[in-house]
């Protein structure tokens, strides 16, 4: 015969298994690369075969946008291309000739990963898709991700020499976060731009949930996802001082992996040591 005391105890597990924000709190993480890093040191703090070389997806586009910010152009208006209204998957719905700033175009690409916008940014910073290409590449030199290639600026799935690691997606993203501009896109909720094909503006909100509902702490990232490289999510937070980066690839259950990062790491450790 169960007793009561047993009965309530397998109830309750039942119910914090069924509540999202609780969920978390033991467990592991699903993805199939992960990384946890400190934003000021480059300290990893967790990884799972996070430098194994995989496609990424939209995750690219933290790249672009950080090469469209340090052009200095952000200003400027680009026209949109044919090539670039005509990209395939997610799409800022722009139009062949409208005339958009760039600024708006990268708030497009981080937030709702436009892969017109990302094309169209290319052709303008580096000239052609092929130019801004190279420089996406110099860039991850620069920075030391040591095995990655880029061959597009979005992500997609129609090149095979396109991957990078969670490793150099974290590298990268360490980068990124020491620009300011970059840390405002990141971490905006809602973006409002002008639509120069209509009465109305273009009203944008950003796809990663972390932000926007899940995790309080969350202060940007980028979302991805292809057939072939699954759910890929980027995202940082940070708890006083302690800031982190959280990165996985192929991960179903991506949003609560993050926040299984983040709890175990803020808890265990703080600037400059471990508990």
């Amino acid at each position: 015969m169960i007793k009561k005391g047993m009965i309530f105890t397998l109830l309750l597990i039942l119910l914090i298994h069924h509540i999202p924000g609780l969920a978390t709190a033991s467990g592991s993480v699903s993805a199939r690369n992960a990384i946890l890093m400190e934003q000021n040191s480059g300290r990893v703090l967790y990884e799972k075969k996070a430098h194994d070389r995989q496609r990424i997806a939209s995750i690219t586009k933290i790249m672009t946008a950080i090469l469209a910010i340090e052009s200095g152009k952000l200003d400027e208006q680009v026209k949109v291309s044919s090539r670039a209204a005509g990209t395939e998957g997610s799409s800022l719905y722009l139009m062949g000739g409208e005339k958009t700033k760039l600024e708006d175009l990268v708030y497009g690409l981080m937030l709702r990963s436009g892969n017109d916008a990302a094309v169209a940014i290319a052709e303008h910073v580096g000239g052609s898709l092929e130019g801004f290409v190279f420089l996406m590449n110099q860039k991850a030199a620069e920075i030391g991700m040591e095995n990655t290639h880029f061959a597009n600026p979005h992500g997609l799935d129609d090149h095979e020499n396109h991957y990078s690691t969670a490793y150099d997606m974290a590298l990268l993203t360490r980068y990124a976060m020491n620009n300011e501009t970059y840390r405002k896109i990141s971490g905006t909720k809602v973006h409002r731009a002008p639509n120069p094909n209509e009465s109305w503006d273009r009203v944008w909100k950003n796809k990663n949930r972390l932000l926007t509902e899940l995790y309080k702490y969350t202060t940007g990232g980028k979302t991805g996802y292809t057939k072939r490289a699954k759910r890929t999510l980027v995202t940082t937070a940070a708890k006083g001082e302690l800031e982190l980066i959280a990165v996985t690839l192929n991960g179903p259950d991506d949003w609560n992996d993050h926040i299984f990062m983040y709890e175990r790491g803020f808890e265990q450790y703080e600037i400059g040591r471990a508990h």
